[in-house]
């Protein structure tokens, strides 16, 4: 847990609704999720079903499934890497500037 503390970790606010769910956290390739404990206590819904709505921090070496899910894919992906200057093997700095406003659904990325 000690490297998601470091000041190089880049994180994110997770939404339901416009309701703070959590956070995301991103440091060295390796990702975590931890829900916001007002959100843990609220009757919304999990944000994904491999993320309970519990108070743990989920990790992972991967994007989580339902995060990837949010991102757009081959030419989509291409135009919108270019179009923001951002890496296309960056996926958090595309979640973070799409899922805020790309989205269907009820989550969002800020």
């Amino acid at each position: 847990m000690n490297n998601y503390n470091s000041t190089m970790a880049r994180r994110a606010r997770v939404f339901y609704n416009d309701i703070l769910a959590g956070y995301l956290m991103e440091y060295k390739g390796r990702y975590a999720f931890l829900y916001d404990s007002t959100y843990v206590e609220s009757r919304n819904p999990s944000i994904a079903l491999d993320m309970p709505k519990k108070r743990r921090l989920f990790r992972s070496t991967y994007l989580f499934p339902y995060f990837q899910g949010l991102l757009p894919e081959g030419m989509n992906k291409s135009f919108y890497c270019e179009r923001l200057g951002i890496s296309r093997s960056d996926k958090f700095a595309l979640l973070v500037n799409l899922a805020n406003y790309e989205t269907i659904g009820a989550v969002t990325v800020r």
